[in-house]
Order: C-alpha cells, then sequence, then structure tokens
C-alpha cells in the first residue's frame, strides 16, 4: 500500500509593485484575483497545469512562472517559489490584450 504525502501549503507573498498593478485593475476583479491565485499557488505551486506553466525564457522580473486566468484568460500573474521556505512570491499581475500586457503604468509589447 502506497501513502500519499499531506500537501504542504505555501505562503504568498507579495512584491511591493503588485499595489500598484493592482490599481490599474478594475476593482470588481480583485476578489477574482485573489481567489484564482490562492487556488492556483497555495499547493503545488510548480505543478504545470493548462494554465499554468514555467516560462521558457527568464522574465525581467525574476518570475519563474505564470499562470492565466479570468474572462478571455486576459489576467497574468508572474511569481517564483522558494521550497525551502515554502513561499511563493507574486511579483507581477498584469492584464493582456492583444499583443500587449500592462503592469499598472508600464506596457510590454509582446
Amino acid at each position: 500500500m502506497v501513502m500519499s504525502a499531506a500537501r504542504t501549503r505555501f505562503r504568498i507573498i507579495y512584491a511591493h509593485q503588485v499595489k500598484e498593478h493592482l490599481l490599474s485593475i478594475e476593482r470588481t476583479h480583485h476578489s477574482l484575483l485573489r481567489s484564482a491565485i490562492e487556488s492556483h499557488l497555495l499547493f503545488e505551486p510548480d505543478v504545470e497545469t493548462r494554465n499554468r506553466k514555467p516560462l521558457k525564457r527568464p522574465a525581467d522580473l525574476g518570475a519563474d512562472w505564470e499562470i492565466r486566468f479570468g474572462p478571455g484568460n486576459r489576467f497574468r500573474v508572474f511569481y517564483t517559489v522558494d521550497f525551502d521556505q515554502r513561499i511563493v512570491f507574486v511579483l507581477a499581475i498584469g492584464v493582456k490584450t492583444g499583443n500587449r500586457l500592462v503592469f499598472g503604468r508600464e506596457e510590454i509589447k509582446l
């Protein structure tokens, strides 16, 4: 008989710039953002899924992972994981429209 290991919970810590990123997103979406981040990242944040992927090339933000969710998968959350301390660092939250990705007041063309 194989015993499954208990899922260990990670702490989620937000970078300071995330507050500015949230200011540019309509408040009606904030609860969606919070619940999606928690459901994706509290347990097994390093498991690839349909909407959670490791980044192929390192992001300028220092992120190793990205999750996509929301209406039309328009929201993007970039993060990195510290396994020793069991912490997920959310480094950026953006909104993607077409080939544009906006973090707060900063726009990145893809």
